[in-house]
């Protein structure tokens, strides 16, 4: 045999490997690493949609919070896990910002991972108290503009924080920024009025809304909201480049097998198209946000550059 037709035996080898290795995952557990706390709406959709993975595959897929170093460590410990589809991450957009705001983590955002596609997004909404007076968005751009450095605005998270950021500066108004370690502090800190606005998850805030303790004035999701369909998005508001995704989605070390990456994307599509997990993600406020492996990596690289040039822009001091 010539050393030509070894080469294309070698070849139709490995591809005949690749496929019998795809067809027999999973063959074990699954471990499903959230770096965030239990109960977080990252943990929610993570096992939701494990439940589902389990039943269509089964398999069992065991979720695993681990926390720590604002998402550092759970990213971390994926990044370093073998590359062979066992071992999947599931993350929010703080994902995107983390890189641009700490220059030592112990991984490559863009290098070391493969995106399979997003659970779903949660659109964050600018709430504010009705005793402030302000009924909508612009008329808080047009107070904060009438008395620079007069308004502020809480943040409950990096991904959060630049939310606000990339709003303001659309806006054209300075203002005054006050971080939470979580959404309760911070919704509290807005409903006794010490705070004026957050761009808060759908979610969190929403019995508030309901209830007219707080006030909805636009949402920075690129879509309006399911659960609030009167509550114009930020765009729609007249701001440009405003709009900011807050997505949960799911991710693999890089070297996973195409095969594997192609079959965990495909079930995953299937579980989060079921009635049983439609439903619930509509009590979530979590919208669809359907991307393929392809197009997801692609958005991960355009956020990681955007949102460096936002915190540039904004004069905000990483680690």
């Amino acid at each position: 045999m010539s050393n030509q037709l070894r080469w294309v035996a070698a070849i139709a080898l490995c591809a005949v490997q690749g496929l019998a290795w795809a067809q027999s995952w999973p063959s074990k557990p699954v471990r499903v690493v959230v770096p965030l706390s239990a109960g977080s709406n990252a943990d929610i959709l993570a096992r939701m949609v494990a439940g589902r993975l389990a039943a269509q595959l089964g398999q069992t897929f065991i979720v695993e919070n681990r926390t720590g170093g604002a998402g550092v460590i759970g990213v971390g410990y994926v990044a370093k896990s073998e590359p062979d589809g066992y071992t999947v991450l599931v993350h929010t957009s703080s994902f995107t910002v983390t890189p641009v705001t700490n220059s030592n983590l112990p991984y490559d955002t863009a290098r070391d991972f493969a995106g399979i596609t997003p659970l779903g997004v949660v659109p964050l909404v600018m709430i504010i108290a009705p005793s402030k007076g302000l009924r909508t968005v612009q008329e808080v751009v047009a107070a904060a503009k009438a008395k620079p450095g007069s308004m502020n605005y809480a943040s409950a998270g990096s991904a959060g924080q630049l939310s606000s950021e990339r709003f303001r500066i659309s806006a054209g108004f300075e203002g005054v920024h006050i971080p939470f370690k979580g959404t309760p502090e911070a919704v509290t800190e807005v409903l006794t009025g010490r705070v004026d606005t957050y761009f808060c998850p759908v979610t969190p805030c929403l019995s508030y809304i309901k209830e007219g303790k707080l006030l909805a004035l636009a949402a920075s999701s690129s879509k309006r909201s399911s659960v609030l369909p009167d509550v114009p998005t930020t765009l729609e508001a007249g701001f440009p480049n405003s709009n900011y995704n807050f997505w949960t989605g799911m991710f693999v070390p890089a070297k996973t097998p195409r095969n594997v990456v192609d079959k965990l994307y495909q079930e995953t599509v299937k579980a989060l198209q079921t009635a049983e997990v439609r439903e619930r993600l509509t009590k979530l406020g979590t919208e669809p946000m359907p991307l393929t492996p392809e197009q997801f990596d692609k958005l991960i690289r355009e956020e990681l550059a955007a949102n460096a040039a936002l915190v540039k822009a904004a004069g905000i001091q990483g680690n």
